[in-house]
């Protein structure tokens, strides 16, 4: 299974990321084999608005070809951060198109808990994504508490987890007889 974290926190590390990595490797373990792929965009914001640019076609092609996207995002102005939307604006129509993605969200406190589901999944699902599992909200505040709330998050969601596995599964059954 290729599972690719993209974290559009404006800060590099940032605990969104660290978040996200984490349940990526919660869900790999769930697929026994598991490759991982990292792309924190505070780490290429000078070429987010940069047209054109090899360096963002690379890594949007990477997210495009995995099988799992977690997309994650501190709340910022009750949404998803202008570094996400820039990088995901550079997909054309259905660019993420047989993508699994699960929208995980960062925040303070409770007040914008349902802005994963509000407003990080439709623009997935606009740009193709399948998304089979409720999306994450985590309050920064609970950091010390990650293992048991992903525990928790992962227990409520396991049937979306199978989904996410056996399209994965799907997925690479087709290209081994070379179809897409």
């Amino acid at each position: 299974m290729n599972i690719c974290v993209l974290a559009g926190n404006p800060k590099p590390g940032s605990r969104t990321l660290t978040l996200a990595e984490r349940l990526a490797a919660l869900i790999g373990q769930s697929a026994g084999s598991c490759q991982l792929t990292t792309i924190d965009l505070a780490e290429h914001a000078e070429h987010i608005f940069a047209w054109p640019s090899e360096r963002m076609a690379a890594l949007n092609a990477q997210v495009a070809s995995c099988d799992l996207a977690i997309v994650a995002s501190p709340t910022y102005k009750a949404s998803y951060t202008g570094l996400l939307k820039g990088f995901l604006d550079r997909y054309p129509a259905l660019g993420l198109r047989d993508v699994c993605a699960i929208p995980v969200m960062t925040g303070a406190d409770k007040g914008h808990s349902m802005a994963p589901e509000v407003n990080l999944r439709p623009l997935l699902v606009e740009l193709g994504a399948l998304v089979p599992t409720r999306g994450l909200y985590f309050e920064t505040p609970a950091m010390h508490r990650l293992e048991e709330i992903l525990a928790g998050w992962l227990a409520d969601n396991a049937a979306g987890v199978r989904q996410i596995l056996l399209a994965a599964e799907h997925r690479a059954a087709g290209y081994a007889a070379g179809v897409r």
